[in-house]
C-alpha cells in the first residue's frame, strides 16, 4: 500500500514540475505571436494544464475500464480549480483579486456554466432513458463540443485587441524552441497522468473507496496542480488576469473537450449512463462556485472586508469543503 502512495506522489510531483515550463513557454509564445496573455491563458495554457485530466480520463476508460474515475477527475478538477481562485484571493493583498481583472473574464465563466449545465442534463437524461444509448456519440456531447468551439471563437474575438505581454527577457527567446519545450512538457504531463490513473485505481481498490470519490478528490487535486502552479506563478508576475483566465479556461476545457474525448474513448455504450449520478452534485456545486466568481468580477469598486479574506474567497473554500464532505457521505 505504501508503494502505491509513493507512485501517486511521484506522478503528482512530475506533473507539478513540468507545469512551470508550460507556463513560461506559453507566456513567451504569447509575446512572440502577439496573441496576448488572456487569449493564451484561456486557450494554450489552460489546455496544456488540463492535459493531465485528458490523459487520466482516456487511460482510465481505455485501459482500466473505469469511466467513473475519468468523470470524477473532470468534474472534481473544476471544483479544485475554483478553489484555486479562492486561495489566490487569500494570497492577494491588493484588494479583492477578482476586482483587478477585466469584466471580459466573466465571459469565460458564463461559457463554463453553460457547458457544465449541458453535462448535467446529459447525465440526467441518459440515466432516465435509453433513447440515445445506441448512438456512437450522444447529442448532448455533440452540443457540449460545439459550444466549446464556439466559446473559443467568442473569446478570441473578445480579446483580439489585447496587447501582448511586454517582457524584454523574452526578446532573445526562440519561438521554435519554446514550442518544442511546450510540446515536450505536455507529453511528460500526459505520461504522468496515465501513471496517475493506474495508482488512483489501485488506491480505490486497496482502500475500498468508490472510483467516483477517488476521481473527484485525489485525482482531481493532483491533475489540477499545473493550474495551481501556473496561476501562482502568474501572480508573482503581477498578472492576475492570466491566472484567472487560466483557471476558468481549464474548466471550460475539462467540460468541453476532455469529456468529449472521454465519451469517444468509451465504446461499451453510453458514457453518460455508465458514470455515477453523484457527478451531478459535483457539477451543480461547480456551477454555483463559478457564479460566485462571475458576480465578484462584475461587482466593481469593492474593498476587502479584511486583509486576510474576502467574501468570495471564503464562499469558494466552504463550497469546496462541502462538496468533498457530501461526495464522501453519499458514496460511503
Amino acid at each position: 500500500m505504501a508503494y502505491i502512495w509513493v507512485q501517486f506522489i511521484l506522478a503528482t510531483m512530475i506533473i507539478l514540475g513540468s507545469s512551470k515550463y508550460l507556463a513560461r513557454s506559453a507566456d513567451i509564445i504569447a509575446f512572440k505571436t502577439g496573441l496576448g496573455r488572456t487569449f493564451i491563458g484561456v486557450v494554450l495554457l489552460a489546455s496544456a494544464t488540463s492535459l493531465p485530466e485528458l490523459g487520466m480520463g482516456v487511460s482510465s476508460i481505455s485501459v482500466l475500464g473505469a469511466p467513473d474515475l475519468a468523470a470524477g477527475d473532470a468534474f472534481g478538477s473544476n471544483l479544485v480549480n475554483l478553489l484555486i481562485i479562492g486561495l489566490m484571493d487569500l494570497y492577494w493583498r491588493n484588494g479583492p483579486i477578482l476586482n483587478t481583472i477585466g469584466t471580459g473574464a466573466s465571459l469565460i465563466g458564463i461559457l463554463g456554466i453553460l457547458i457544465t449545465g449541458v453535462a448535467t442534463i446529459a447525465i440526467t437524461f441518459h440515466h432516465g432513458t435509453t433513447l440515445f444509448s445506441s448512438w456512437l456519440v450522444s447529442p448532448f456531447s455533440l452540443a457540449i463540443f460545439v459550444t466549446f468551439l464556439f466559446g473559443l471563437y467568442v473569446i478570441f474575438r473578445a480579446e483580439r485587441t489585447e496587447t501582448a505581454s511586454e517582457n524584454t527577457e523574452y526578446e532573445q527567446a526562440s519561438l521554435g524552441m519554446e514550442i518544442g519545450i511546450y510540446s515536450l512538457s505536455a507529453l511528460i504531463i500526459v505520461a504522468a497522468a496515465v501513471w496517475l490513473a493506474f495508482t488512483g485505481d489501485n488506491i480505490a481498490d486497496q482502500m475500498h473507496w468508490e472510483e467516483s470519490f477517488v476521481g473527484t478528490q485525489f485525482l482531481a487535486f493532483s491533475t489540477s496542480l499545473p493550474e495551481l502552479a501556473a496561476s501562482f506563478a502568474a501572480l508573482r508576475l503581477r498578472a492576475p488576469e492570466l491566472a484567472i483566465s487560466n483557471v476558468l479556461g481549464s474548466n471550460l476545457f475539462n467540460m468541453g473537450f476532455v469529456l468529449w474525448i472521454d465519451e469517444l474513448a468509451y465504446t461499451k455504450g453510453s458514457f453518460w449512463a455508465a458514470i455515477s449520478g453523484i457527478h451531478l452534485m459535483t457539477a451543480i456545486i461547480a456551477i454555483v462556485m463559478t457564479a460566485v466568481v462571475i458576480v465578484a468580477i462584475l461587482s466593481r469598486g469593492r474593498q476587502r472586508p479584511s486583509r486576510f479574506w474576502t467574501y468570495e474567497a471564503i464562499s469558494l473554500v466552504l463550497l469546496y469543503v462541502f462538496a468533498g464532505w457530501l461526495n464522501f457521505y453519499l458514496v460511503s
